[in-house]
């Protein structure tokens, strides 16, 4: 099987992309019912490149591999050569002579694909500053388990325009529902991505008129890594794009709320809108081991149609 690279949702099909998210709901369940019995990765692994910090992706991955009879390497810039200026390219090179697979967490996309070009084993994007496509599919998983098919639905977007609200203009495209991105002026997404979703995606600015029947709310932090110096200033210009659980009122009565988390309670959302049972947050944050679970096996096994029993 061809080297398969997972940078962007846009990089696996629609149909591929919903095998997943149905793979991840029966490994999920396999879990629950047998425990850690199915272990397909012996003697797999998966190197882990961290330039941004993280709890649930650390955690998320590094689980995986281990329940799946694997090993994990987490390698920061003070652990690597990439920290004394070795090319991407070349780490890339070295380190497909000794894993299956990398997972990497960085700011630069550019760079990511950089490194992904000169790999000749799956590369996995675990966060730039542009996507976050591993979040994604623990947000479908979650919304799928929750309500069934998405398509044709409508989720909102609050906040910044930022890697996370890219993502799920990606998602509106693959998994076909529609998104309304409610931002404050001046922080709208990147208009080639915007561009890109055509009709599936509306930009608006009023977070009451944008939750109106809506069947999913979610947000982020305001000021993501790297932008803690503005934090001040975006917490002025996000003054009113708080969610709440007076906005989830004006949802439909179903609606359920997501954040990837971490969330910074009294600014992005309400002190308690976590402890509201429309918030799947927690759910969310689990599925991320389940969700790259299935994207592991795809990328180094290919299709897995047989529910996960002892290997």
């Amino acid at each position: 099987m061809a080297t398969r690279h997972f940078l962007t949702l846009l990089d696996l099909s629609s149909e591929e992309l919903r095998y997943l998210i149905q793979r991840a709901i029966s490994i999920k369940n396999g879990l629950k019912a047998h425990g850690p019995s199915y272990s397909p990765f012996s003697n797999r692994t998966l190197a882990m490149i961290f330039e941004k910090s993280s709890t649930r992706t650390r955690v998320s991955f590094e689980t995986a591999m281990a329940q799946f009879g694997g090993h994990a390497l987490f390698l920061s810039p003070r652990d690597t050569q990439l920290g004394r200026g070795e090319p991407i390219g070349d780490t890339a090179r070295v380190l497909s002579e000794m894993v299956d697979a990398v997972m990497v967490r960085t700011f630069s996309h550019a760079g990511l694909e950089t490194f992904a070009a000169a790999s000749t084993v799956p590369v996995i994007n675990a966060l730039t500053d542009d996507y976050h496509p591993c979040q994604l599919l623990a947000d479908v998983m979650t919304w799928t388990e929750k309500r069934g098919s998405i398509r044709g639905r409508t989720a909102v977007w609050i906040g910044d325009g930022n890697n996370m609200c890219h993502s799920w203009i990606n998602a509106a495209r693959q998994f076909d529902f529609q998104l309304r991105v409610c931002c404050p002026r001046g922080y709208e997404p990147r208009q080639d991505i915007l561009e890109a979703a055509g009709d599936r995606v509306t930009v608006l600015h009023d977070p009451m008129a944008a939750v109106d029947k809506v069947d999913l709310v979610t947000t982020d932090v305001w000021a993501s890594m790297g932008q803690e110096a503005e934090q001040v200033k975006r917490e002025a210009d996000f003054a009113g794009f708080q969610v709440t659980e007076a906005m989830l009122d004006r949802a439909k009565p179903d609606v359920i709320f997501l954040h990837c988390l971490p969330a910074h309670r009294g600014e992005e959302i309400s002190t308690t809108l976590l402890d509201d049972p429309r918030a799947v947050v927690w759910q969310e944050a689990g599925n991320r081991l389940h969700a790259q679970k299935a994207l592991l096996e795809f990328l180094l096994l290919g299709r897995v149609e047989s529910w996960p029993t002892q290997h």
